[in-house]
């Protein structure tokens, strides 16, 4: 598909789509759209960085209108609260002409005050599943108006032991509902998931976990040890230009310390250090 101008968007979400510069969809919101659309059960193989999040949020909205109601209507899971913020800010955007109301909760934070966000009234909530299911049996989050369920990352949340928590939700939600689901890969935990709760899915796979992206550039440097490292990140990082924002990853939590200390020195307003011996709100 050469342009989204093939979608026939509502006005309203191909202004925002002109803002956000997008001119071309990528292959899985191509693939995606019209599926979606159709109502039926979806399982997306995809990893991140092609598109996803566009790809289901696409025809989603463009069949969702404001509706007198406080309740929400579309229920997002993701596995970390940094991926809530990131969705509803992206969502966020693709709705800034219209006024549905976005949300994102996730645990870690004071629930009562995500409670008084609920019942302000929310069309899309995004949300981590022990958050979720926290409010939903509360009483706070009413879920009777809930007609698609989007669980993304899937496969990460299964890994970090949502199991549970994403049955206990899919058995509370309305039973005519749509779902979709997207996975960089496809387990046995994620195909039993498949078989317990979605009817007849329709699969479709794009770019799946191990494919290079496009748009994405790979090189590989050979050195020796560690200090050998430390040397070239610090020259690569030195060009401002080209590495203005960059992710480290190391293999284990002593070396992300070490690394840290060593590049502290010549970097000091620049760089910050997260592990799991760090607190969330670790500057």
């Amino acid at each position: 598909m050469d342009s989204f101008d093939h979608f026939n968007l509502t006005n309203p979400l191909q202004n925002a789509i002109d803002d956000l510069g997008f001119t071309i969809p990528t292959p899985i919101q191509s693939s995606v759209f019209s599926v979606i659309r159709s109502g039926k059960d979806v399982v997306g193989i995809a990893q991140t960085g092609t598109g996803k999040t566009l790809a289901y949020m696409l025809p989603i909205l463009q069949d969702l209108k404001f509706a007198e109601t406080n309740n929400p209507r579309i229920a997002l899971l993701v596995p970390t609260r940094e991926l809530v913020l990131q969705l509803a800010v992206n969502i966020e955007s693709f709705t800034k002409h219209t006024n549905l109301r976005v949300l994102g909760v996730y645990g870690g934070t004071n629930i009562s005050t995500q409670k008084n966000a609920v019942l302000e009234g929310v069309d899309i909530i995004v949300a981590t599943p022990g958050r979720f299911y926290d409010l939903a049996v509360s009483g706070i989050l009413q879920l009777k108006k809930i007609n698609k369920l989007v669980i993304d990352e899937v496969d990460v949340m299964l890994d970090l032991g949502f199991r549970t928590q994403i049955n206990n939700i899919l058995d509370i939600l309305p039973q005519r509902r749509q779902n979709i689901m997207f996975s960089a890969t496809m387990t046995e935990d994620v195909d039993k998931l498949i078989d317990d709760f979605f009817i007849k899915p329709e699969k479709i796979a794009i770019a799946v976990s191990g494919t290079p992206l496009e748009n994405i550039s790979q090189v590989c440097y050979e050195v020796k040890n560690f200090y050998t490292k430390l040397n070239l990140l610090k020259y690569l990082l030195g060009n401002k230009e080209e590495y203005s924002k960059v992710l480290v990853f190391s293999s284990n939590k002593k070396n992300a310390d070490l690394l840290f200390e060593n590049l502290e020195e010549d970097f000091a307003s620049e760089i910050c250090i997260i592990h799991s011996n760090k607190s969330q709100n670790y500057p």
